[in-house]
């Protein structure tokens, strides 16, 4: 019912029925559904979060080891990549020769995915 006064603010809705929409079995099926909703998304997020900071975590492990140290300038360009980048640079680090190699990758106009 409360679907129907689309056009009226919640307090008109509650001043109109004489009651709280917080009391309704309505309004706590759909503030547990939102919640359910924000719990999922923010799950989401911090899977996604984490595996771009580990992705780029191990590509800065790889480089260093094969290359020594990776400047801070260098290492946060990696950091800010999507993670379809970071697993084409993954991938394309297999062939470096130098450092320079990273240089060249990272400024090209759009990294293609392998």
């Amino acid at each position: 019912m409360v679907y129907k006064f689309t056009n009226l603010s919640r307090q008109e809705v509650e001043a109109m029925l004489g009651l709280q929409l917080a009391d309704t079995r309505v309004y706590r099926e759909a503030k547990e559904e939102g919640r359910l909703e924000g719990q999922l998304e923010g799950r989401l997020e911090g899977r996604l979060e984490g595996r771009l900071e580990g992705e780029s975590a191990l590509i800065l492990r790889l480089l260093q080891r094969r290359f020594g140290a990776v400047d801070e300038v260098l290492a946060a360009r990696i950091q800010a990549l999507e993670i379809e980048q970071l697993e084409s640079l993954a991938e394309a680090l297999l062939d470096f020769t130098t450092l320079n190699d990273l240089v060249l990758w990272l400024n090209r106009p759009s990294q293609p995915l392998n």
